[in-house]
Parts: structure tokens; sequence; C-alpha cells
């Protein structure tokens, strides 16, 4: 639950802000009109990252086990891949993020209803997207119990209430810093995630090794101890892996963490746009335009 609420409460962050910077701007030069043009694709993003995770928890009784295996292992391995992308592409523009969005936003602007829409959809689309899929990967882990769910939800919750007092100027949040611990928590989530995809292929017969073990520490950790049950819900923690997961999941972390910290150190500076920017510009508590400054590191 508390590793799937921090993933609801970055993913819900990260999006909630997006949106937050959207309005904050058409508010700023004064084009109030397109407000239901974005919330429009806003909707549109949560339709269907609500119909994906419907798809994804009623979509597979009708089939066989090793068919569901396989959907199964296929789609955590995805969510890794999507977590994974979306947290070095915080890792490296959140000092940018702002700029970017304006600079989109202009274009949209000048497209017409549907670019604006479809800006919207895809800012936050992709957010709910990779939320679906990684919860849905973490509840299937957990053995199909609602409270990873739960958790996913109440942090959703929390990023809303939380973006609400930067939209109002009552929260200062230092994104720079919030993304780095958050993504590299998420790593560590995200590698236990992919040790479950690959024991679900290896299930079902598609990976070999199925009954060749690393190691067995059941015994010191019982995975129905409570501090075994913490492991699991935390990091998706297994007391039996095969050889191949440990594999894998070593390599993973190996090979992905170096480059996320080397990410966070390379982060670009705050950029400003000279049209939407003045010297006397600070936001001030309460400002509608405080969200704006949220895009950088402080």
């Amino acid at each position: 639950m508390i590793a799937n609420f921090l993933i609801g409460l970055r993913e819900g962050l990260e999006a909630s802000i997006v949106v937050g910077i959207l309005i904050a701007y058409l508010v700023k030069v004064g084009r109030r009109d397109v407000l239901p043009r974005i919330w429009a694709g806003v909707a549109l993003a949560a339709v269907l990252s609500l119909g994906l995770g419907a798809l994804l928890t009623f979509g597979r009784y009708g089939l066989s086990f090793q068919a569901q295996e396989i959907i199964g292992g296929g789609l955590s391995i995805i969510a890794v891949g999507f977590v994974t992308t979306m947290t070095f592409w915080m890792a490296k523009t959140a000092g940018s993020m702002k700029h970017d969005l304006q600079s989109n936003l202009d274009k949209a602007l000048l497209g017409g209803a549907w670019a604006i829409v479809g800006l919207a959809f895809l800012s936050v689309g992709r957010e709910g997207i990779e939320t679906a899929l990684f919860v849905w990967a973490t509840v299937s882990t957990a053995g199909g119990t609602a409270i990873p769910a739960i958790g996913a939800l109440l942090g959703i919750a929390a990023a809303i209430v939380i973006e609400i007092g930067i939209y109002r100027g009552f929260v200062h949040l230092n994104l720079a810093k919030f993304f780095t611990i958050t993504g590299f928590f998420l790593v560590i989530v995200a590698a236990g995630v992919l040790l479950y995809g690959i024991g679900d292929l290896q299930e079902a017969g598609v990976l070999p090794g199925a009954s060749v073990y690393a190691f067995d520490i059941s015994r010191a950790i019982p995975p129905t101890s409570w501090y075994g049950t913490l492991l699991q819900g935390l990091v998706n923690f297994t007391p039996r892996p095969t050889v191949l997961q440990s594999i894998v999941w070593l390599a993973y972390l190996v090979v992905v963490l170096p480059l996320f910290l080397r990410a966070t150190r390379r982060r670009p500076a705050k950029t400003t746009s000279p049209s939407t920017t003045t010297a006397d510009s600070t936001p001030t508590p309460g400002s509608r335009e405080s969200v704006l400054s949220t895009g950088a590191p402080e």
C-alpha cells in the first residue's frame, strides 16, 4: 500500500502539475475561453486510463492459466518500461517543464480546438496509462488484493490536494528533489515488478528455469510474516527467486540506478520565456500564477 501510495502521489502530482501549468498560463494570457478544451482532454485521458484499468482487472478471467501468465508477465515488463522511461524523462526535464508546456500550448492555440484537447490528453494520458499498468502489476504481485489499488487512489487524492495548494500559492514544493527521491524509489519498485514479470513468463513456459532457484530464505523471512509482507509491499520482495529472476533484477538495478543518478545531476537549468515572463513577475502567495514557479529546482 505504501509503495502504491507513492506511485499514485508521484504520477498524480506529475499530471496535476501539468494541468495546473496549462490552466495558469491560459489565465495569464487571458484565454479562459480555452479552459473547457483543456478539461475535455483531461477527461478523455481519465476515461482511457480507467478503461485500461478495468480491462486489465476484468478482462482475463476467460483465458487459460498460461495465457493469463503470459499477459501478466508481458504487461508487467511493459509497465516497468513505461515507469523507467518517464522517471528518466522527469529527472532530465523537471527544470524546463514549464517552458516546454508553454511553448507547446502556444502552438496548440494556433492549431485550434483539437490541438488543445490533444495537448491536455497526451500530457495527462501518459501518466494515467503508466499508473494503470504499474498499479495493476503491483496488485497482481500482491495476489489480487485491493489494498495496493486503495493506496494508489489515496496517493492520487493527495497529489490533487497538493497541486491545489500549489496553484493557490499555499504550498511550495521543490519538484526537482521530489521527483529525484520518488524516482529513485520507483526504480527499486520497478525492479521488483520486473522480477515478478519474469516469474510469470517462466510459469507460462515462455522463459526457461522456472524450477531453478537462486536461493531460498523463506524460513528466515517467511512471506506471511509482517516483515515479509512489508518487504513484499514495498519492493516486491520474494524469498525464493529463480536464477533468471535474480540475474534480471540485479542487471536492471546495476544499469538503471547509475543512469538515473547521472540524469538527475545533468538536469537542465531553469528556462524562461521572454514573451511571458518579466522582471517583476514573481508570484505571490494566493496568485494563480504561482504554479508556474514549481517546474524548476529551487
